[in-house]
């Protein structure tokens, strides 16, 4: 049996509003309800399921997109004046990386989740 990620469980303190803001940034469908989770769906099957939590931990979410989504994302990121940042510190305000031959940037979601937009995959 092949081992595929299905879904992974995201803690928010609003967990539609944060859903809200990564699709709209990401250009994914609206989020949908789920059992109690706010779940969003990615292209490779792969839900991300917002639940609710009092006091989140920051997790990081990368995601790999094409050259011609990434510049949709950044521009959707630029026009709402989300801070970005070259690095996963987030010490580079304002610029983008070029790592692994790509292109790649950070962002926070409303509740302090590091989410990553690159375009090519690490080398490992």
């Amino acid at each position: 049996m092949a081992v595929e990620l299905n879904h992974i469980v995201i803690p928010s303190r609003d967990k539609k509003g944060s859903a809200k803001f990564l699709a709209e940034i990401l250009g994914l469908d609206a989020p949908v309800p789920f059992a109690h989770f706010m779940t969003l769906e990615t292209s490779n099957a792969v839900s991300l399921d917002y639940d609710d939590a009092d006091d989140p931990r920051p997790y990081h979410c990368a995601f790999l997109v094409s050259e011609e989504e990434f510049d949709a994302i950044f521009s959707r990121v630029v026009a709402r004046q989300v801070t970005y940042f070259a690095d996963p510190r987030h010490s580079e305000a304002g610029t983008i990386n070029h790592g692994h031959g790509g292109r790649g940037f950070y962002c926070s979601d409303p509740d302090g989740h590091n989410m990553e937009v690159l375009t090519a995959p690490y080398a490992r």
